[in-house]
């Protein structure tokens, strides 16, 4: 019975933490994006656009704390002293993601104009969509044991230059320049570049998520993981084209037509990460 006690405060006491965690994360988003009013956005704006890029952005920070909560560090004085370590490394990553992603990878246009003015779902959706991704690239690099502040670091850094190098080769597979149509807020070319990334990075995530043994057994299956689902982006395209939506064209269907088809977009989406899903299955 007293065990039954013991480990039911110890859940809410950890429970407690996890909130405070994520009570941090959105201070230091607010602290990131002075030029941001998170609550006047959300209920005296009514922002869907913002909604949607914070909500992933809570997402990506929740999926990163995962990283830190599932390790076994022994009494519940050390896992908690893991669970903020890590939560609050976590917190500021996911945070320098958001403004690597801003300044790098949707370099070409203003996100902070695109999402807050001119409330463009399609940029919240890639916004919200990056977020996510930083977070199982996180939870990836903060998971496996026989690490530390420095390899997790190292992890989340590679995983960022690989989110970079998935958008441009999706913007190679596909014939339509993706920012330009987004930057259009056209939500359609958004969810399909979405799922393109949050589908690589669950790959990237899985596979840092194996116990740290050395650099070089890293490196190998950062670049093994990741190179086949940046081989299998076009495939799983295909799939959505010519399987998911036969006799009809994607590419049609997201940005030749005067309403762009989110539906479409989805679909693809959902290849790109049901194929991930599948390669991480296969290579477990």
């Amino acid at each position: 019975m007293n065990q039954i006690i013991d480990n039911s405060l110890s859940s809410i006491i950890y429970l407690i933490s996890c909130f405070i965690l994520l009570l941090f994360g959105k201070w230091i988003y607010q602290l990131f994006n002075k030029n941001i009013k998170v609550q006047e956005e959300l209920v005296e704006k009514d922002n869907f656009a913002f909604a949607v890029a914070f909500t992933g952005y809570l997402v990506g920070l929740l999926i990163a704390l995962g990283g830190g909560a599932i390790g076994e560090s022994g009494d519940l004085v050390n896992e908690l002293i893991d669970l903020f370590i890590y939560g609050v490394l976590g917190v500021i990553l996911l945070n320098l993601s958001v403004v690597f992603n801003d300044k790098v990878i949707l370099s070409k246009f203003s996100v902070y104009k695109e999402i807050v003015h001119d409330r463009n779902v399609g940029s919240g959706v890639v916004e919200g969509a990056m977020a996510i991704s930083t977070g199982l690239i996180i939870f990836g690099a903060i998971s496996g044991e026989g690490g530390g502040v420095l390899v997790a670091v190292v992890y989340w850094a590679v995983g960022q230059l690989i989110l970079l190098l998935t958008s441009f080769i999706y913007n190679l597979i596909t014939p339509y320049d993706v920012h330009e149509h987004i930057e259009r807020d056209n939500v359609a070319a958004g969810v399909g570049f979405a799922g393109a990334l949050i589908a690589i990075a669950n790959l990237i995530r899985f596979a840092l998520a194996h116990d740290f043994i050395s650099w070089e057994y890293a490196a190998q299956d950062v670049f093994l993981d990741a190179g086949i689902g940046l081989i299998f982006l076009p495939i799983a395209r295909l799939i959505a084209d010519k399987i998911f939506l036969p006799g009809r064209n994607l590419t049609d269907e997201i940005i030749n037509q005067e309403h762009p088809n989110v539906g479409a977009g989805l679909i693809e989406a959902f290849a790109y990460i049901g194929s991930s899903v599948l390669i991480c299955w296969s290579l477990a």
